[in-house]
């Protein structure tokens, strides 16, 4: 059975999430063989955050399978001007045949989805980002084959919507994963426990420290910026308490010969990766950036029926 929102892929199944990345694999081999399986439908996209891969990768998919994307700011709907989230979700069910927002809260998202009757995406918020890291395990897939089960992959930064993210869907797909983080930003005990859980029933390992050195052996380490959208760091304590966990060439030996580096970008070189690493030849940057379009036409295909 097909879930019927992408809230969280805490609530997805494994079987779940590797369906869509196989289709994921599909879509991107035979663009061409796609390009009606959204026909006749149409995609609102709520924004509250600006977005260049999210808004861009989102437009382009719908349209190349065949559908309307509607781009809807926030701050030019009801929505902004103080109409409820249940009002905005049913209104938009009459309208259209899926709900893609970038919100702040994840409670946004949630509501969204309890309201509505048609499926609703989340393309990110504070809490989760499940179409970007189910670009990541895609990107993962091509340099190491479709089965993940016993990879492992290492977050360094920031306990974030990024960290949350990819410590679920390791877990779901039996995948060591390690949160390197400093202390007071490590990643949300909730989460961290429900991840743990999520990895015991799929022989899995979630691990959340503070200690660089457990990036040794790693097949594939990932970073993000320090400094997400709307936050500041006036006095530069976030940055001083970040430098050691900077990704360099250094750290990178210690991964595995052939580990590839992941960030799902916008990034800033010399902050939180070096320039020689994120532009050197293990960096899937790009492929990785690509992979977003590629996944999310598979969620879209998934939920929103078609082909």
């Amino acid at each position: 059975m097909k879930p019927k929102h992408l809230t969280t892929l805490l609530l997805w199944e494994p079987q779940q999430i590797r369906e869509v990345l196989d289709l994921a694999a599909g879509v991107k081999r035979d663009r061409d063989n796609y390009r009606k399986a959204l026909k006749g439908k149409s995609l609102g996209m709520i924004f509250e955050k600006p977005s260049t891969r999210t808004r861009v990768s989102f437009t382009v998919g719908m349209w190349e399978l065949g559908g309307l994307p509607i781009f809807l700011s926030s701050n030019d709907m009801q929505l902004g001007r103080g109409e409820t989230i249940s009002d905005t979700a049913q209104v938009l069910s009459r309208f259209v045949h899926g709900i893609m927002a970038r919100t702040f809260k994840q409670t946004t998202i949630d509501e969204l989805a309890k309201y509505a009757t048609i499926p609703v995406i989340n393309g990110l918020s504070d809490l989760y980002h499940p179409c970007q890291v189910l670009a990541d395990i895609q990107t993962v897939q091509e340099k190491f084959g479709m089965d993940v089960k016993g990879l492992h992959l290492t977050y360094i930064g920031d306990g974030n919507n990024m960290a949350h993210s990819l410590m679920i869907i390791g877990a779901k797909l039996g995948m060591k994963v390690t949160c390197i983080s400093p202390k007071g930003y490590m990643p949300d005990e909730g989460v961290v426990a429900k991840a743990q859980e999520a990895a015991k029933k799929n022989n899995g390992v979630v691990e959340v420290t503070n200690s660089m050195e457990k990036v040794k052996g790693s097949n594939v380490v990932v970073t993000d910026t320090w400094m997400s959208m709307g936050q500041s760091d006036p006095d530069g304590t976030k940055m001083k308490t970040f430098k050691p966990y900077q990704v360099t060439k250094d750290v990178m030996k210690k991964a595995a010969k052939d580990a590839i580096f992941m960030h799902c970008l916008p990034a800033h070189r010399e902050e939180e990766v070096t320039t020689e690493v994120i532009d050197g030849p293990a960096s899937v940057i790009f492929d990785e950036a690509e992979n977003r379009l590629h996944a999310q036409k598979a969620v879209m295909i998934y939920l929103m029926g078609g082909k």
